[in-house]
């Protein structure tokens, strides 16, 4: 059976899962603080918040074969496109003091480290640093402008007139052109060109959140792109993955609403989690999370997966 219906263990599981999600019953019970899972309409009043607030996200069909019956028809699953991801999570270093605990992990006892969190310290530091430098450019342009507008650096009063050029020199055509070192070549400072292309090129991120029903959470789903907008290989992709959790949470799977292959981040732990930030953030009546606020909650520690991929979540979590 192994080599006949399945090319890997992957594959296997992933049927094993669709055989055991089949024969899950749909939840219609809340059950959000208690257990930190969504009914289908839950997650559909999520998706509907997480769109009207953060529109960098929108609602999609999916393919009309692979569409779930206990969904809306046009709210299959969320996708943002063109997410930057400037820099490699596998390059970055880190310390201990840049992590920071924020919930279940792959086992029980285990906990998401929320990785690359930068401090104020280091924040502040880089505010200093590009204010020197725009300080530092305000003080050199006044000195750009002036001498491309002159066209000489002969700016002293005191200058002696002994060094004004006769101007019989020039009656010969050849001479018309003086080559003084004193002279600057004006074309370099009164045109500015711009550069045909100023805009940065990085890597981009399609990231889609389904629902899934074995787990009754969402999932988070990867497809990315590189400078040229042609797709990531698994290696590269696993190169903007927490290494504590590529390959471990993340694998590669058909996405379940389309036919290409993802990076799919396991949603195991994603209820246990949920429910420890919730008890984290939930703290007296007044300040408690909503349901439909769940994506935002959501989005915030997935980042720990995938801290270099600058998705739009828009709100801050606090916890105790």
């Amino acid at each position: 059976v192994h080599g006949g219906l399945f090319a890997n263990s992957s594959d296997m599981s992933r049927f094993a899962k669709d055989v055991l999600e089949y024969f899950t019953p749909v939840l219609k019970e809340s059950k959000f603080e208690a257990e930190g899972v969504l009914t289908p309409e839950e997650f559909v009043a999520a998706g509907d918040l997480l769109v009207y607030k953060c529109p960098t996200w929108q609602w999609e069909s999916g393919e009309a074969g692979k569409a779930k019956p206990y969904l809306p028809p046009t709210k299959q699953y969320l996708i943002t496109r063109n997410v930057p991801c400037e820099q490699r999570a596998s390059f970055m270093q880190t310390g201990l003091h840049d992590e920071e605990n924020v919930g279940g992990g792959m086992e029980d006892g285990d906990e998401w480290v929320a990785t690359h969190l930068q401090t104020e310290e280091q924040t502040s530091k880089v505010m200093v640093d590009i204010s020197e430098v725009i300080g530092l450019t305000e003080q050199m342009a006044p000195l750009v402008i002036n001498q491309g507008l002159s066209g000489s650096v002969h700016t002293d009063p005191k200058h002696n007139e002994d060094d004004i050029p006769n101007m019989e020199e020039f009656e010969d055509d050849n001479n018309l052109v003086q080559e003084d070192p004193a002279v600057l070549e004006t074309h370099d400072y009164i045109v500015r060109e711009e550069p045909e292309d100023n805009i940065i090129h990085t890597r981009t991120y399609d990231i889609s959140i389904s629902y899934d029903k074995y787990y009754q959470t969402p999932r988070i789903w990867l497809f990315g792109y590189d400078e040229h907008h042609q797709p990531l290989t698994p290696e590269q992709i696993f190169e903007d993955i927490s290494q504590d959790h590529a390959r471990k949470t993340v694998t590669m799977e058909t996405h379940p609403h389309t036919s290409l292959i993802h990076a799919g981040i396991h949603p195991c732990r994603h209820a246990a989690t949920m429910k420890r930030i919730l008890a984290n953030v939930n703290v007296g009546e007044q300040s408690r999370f909503r349901v439909d606020q769940y994506l935002f909650l959501f989005l915030k520690f997935i980042s720990a997966v995938v801290p270099t991929i600058n998705y739009d979540y828009t709100t801050d979590v606090n916890g105790r």
